[in-house]
């Protein structure tokens, strides 16, 4: 009996994701979970000039990018990058510990502005 076995890059088929959907995880998130909002090799892919992807993709991948990175200057996640091999990063979200306060009120703006 041959047996085939079918590996699949989740890189072709996950739905990629928006700002929305990065700030409604996180609103959901547990601190010490984590999200890998994207794989590849970043800074190469956003540069207008190299072209790596098409504008659009470009375009949301970088406000995906902005808004991971906002999401750590305000202290709510952290983001973390593992090197997978050349020019393959994953680049991971991971939520923090957060006050009430904090949380219900910033939250809901974020996702407003994401939207």
């Amino acid at each position: 009996m041959v047996m085939h076995k079918l590996i699949t890059d989740i890189r072709a088929v996950a739905k990629p994701l928006t700002e929305a959907s990065l700030c409604t995880w996180l609103g959901a998130a547990a601190p010490g979970d984590s999200i890998t909002y994207h794989r590849g090799a970043l800074a190469r892919q956003v540069c207008p000039q190299l072209q790596c992807l098409p504008e659009q993709e470009r375009t949301a991948l970088q406000r995906l990018a902005a808004r991971a990175l906002k999401l750590a200057e305000l202290g709510l996640a952290d983001i973390v990058q593992r090197r997978h091999g050349y020019e393959d990063y994953a680049y991971i979200l991971v939520a923090r510990r957060r006050p009430r306060r904090t949380a219900s009120a910033i939250l809901p703006l974020l996702l407003a502005e994401a939207a």
